[in-house]
């Protein structure tokens, strides 16, 4: 940056997607020699400052009296949430989508003292947030920041997008109204309270069908150019696309033994921290692909204890999946915005399986732009999935396009042109 290193704070929020598309700008940033501190809940205490950041700890909830896991709270919440989840994406906006926004207000609310008096004591140069509601506290603090959006880029809306949460095609317009009734309705006194909440706590009014404020400095997203939407109202000037965000901080992996030997396709499967917390989903998914001639990788997730890997398998609670993917010829994956951007940025093709969130607007983007296929998660038959999987390692013309996309993608990574635009909004803050 030239004068002098700056204290840069990250803010993610508490799940490992958004934390971990930090930490690969975070480290950028650290390497060209600024402080980074990331602000984070006391379940996540040791996981940043074993990567060598500075850590500042805070709760979104009441203490429990137990100690917890990472991210517990979120993997309890999906467990217990799962039955809704084989339900159709308008029927989760009221039983999955509106009370995961609810307790994330809660949070919001609980913090905001917190999160004010740890902002006057570090005293950032710019705060990178990367959440999904609003933090007042952000405003009030007067110091600059920046966003990140890391959910699918439908997170922003548009007149001639789908409607985000629901899974619906671009070419397609028939269930948009309907899905947006209802979405609203979910929604419309929680949006009431918490815009009532923002103002008194100095930030401006929420925009309508937002529970989150874009940053008057710096709004980064990230989508590669080849699946991006195009939109009818451009996003302004203080938006930039990183078009993918992959850290370079993963430990080296190394394929085991019980496996390397074989010359099947090598598929990688993860269906995230929270979608894997669904153990009968990921009992069925290993049963479905016991006799399926290929090996796999599978990252177990935070349930890994409760279900058992077939021979052909190996895997994990968990994997460092940014040195995984080089190494695999597919990926099997719920459709969250990191594996399906780190997916592309390595050329992989993908099977989408999606659980929850914006993992249905992923899945329906990457089937409709080709880079992938897109099935029922809990209702499809075991020969679509195998032949899903066999059709896209038989197709060369999508090898070919993902070898393209991965060069341009590599060529200009994310995570260097975030640093970059971070030092920019610092320099021009004075």
């Amino acid at each position: 940056m030239g004068e002098r290193a700056r204290t840069i704070v990250f803010f993610p929020e508490g799940a490992f997607g958004p934390t971990n598309n930090c930490v690969g700008i975070g480290d950028v940033l650290r390497r060209g020699g600024h402080r980074v501190v990331f602000i984070i809940e006391e379940s996540f205490a040791g996981t940043l400052e074993a990567q060598g950041f500075e850590e500042r700890l805070m709760r979104l909830t009441p203490p429990p009296e137990t100690e917890e896991a990472p991210g517990q709270f979120w993997k309890d919440f999906i467990r217990d949430t799962a039955p809704v989840f084989r339900k159709p994406t308008i029927d989760q906006l009221g039983e999955f989508i509106a009370p995961t926004f609810q307790a994330l207000i809660d949070g919001a609310k609980y913090v905001d003292a917190r999160l004010t008096e740890i902002l006057g004591e570090l005293e950032p140069d710019l705060v990178v947030e990367d959440n999904v509601v609003t933090f007042p506290a952000l405003f009030a603090s007067g110091r600059p920041w920046a966003r990140i959006a890391s959910c699918n880029p439908l997170e922003v809306k548009d007149p001639d997008l789908p409607p985000v949460f629901s899974g619906l095609p671009s070419e397609d317009r028939s269930g948009w109204a309907a899905f947006w009734d209802a979405y609203r309705a979910a929604h419309a006194e929680m949006h009431a309270d918490f815009d009532e909440f923002c103002r008194a706590r100095g930030a401006p009014p929420l925009p309508r069908d937002d529970f989150i404020h874009a940053s008057p400095t710096l709004n980064l997203y990230l989508y590669p150019q080849e699946v991006d939407y195009p939109r009818r109202e451009p996003l302004g000037p203080t938006w930039h696309n990183l078009g993918a965000s992959v850290r370079a901080t993963d430990p080296d992996w190394r394929l085991p033994e019980v496996i390397a030997g074989g010359e099947e396709p090598l598929v990688y499967l993860s269906l995230g921290s929270l979608g894997s917390a669904d153990v009968p989903l990921m009992r069925t998914l290993v049963a479905e692909l016991a006799e399926a001639p290929y090996r796999f990788v599978v990252s177990k997730g935070p349930q890994a204890s409760e279900f058992e890997l077939a021979p052909n398998m190996v895997g994990a609670e968990f994997l460092p999946q940014t040195s995984i993917l080089p190494e695999v010829d597919l990926v099997i994956t719920h459709g969250g915005n990191n594996t399906v951007t780190e997916s592309l940025y390595f050329g992989k093709p993908m099977v989408l399986l999606p659980v929850f969130w914006d993992q249905h607007d992923n899945a329906q983007r990457i089937d409709e732009t080709g880079f992938g296929i897109r099935l029922d998660t809990y209702a499809h038959e075991p020969e679509e999935l195998r032949g899903a999987i066999g059709r896209l390692l038989d197709d060369g013309a999508l090898a070919d396009r993902l070898a393209q996309t991965s060069r341009r993608l590599r060529a200009a990574p994310g995570t260097e042109l975030a640093a970059d635009l971070i030092e920019r909004a610092v320099l021009a803050a004075g």
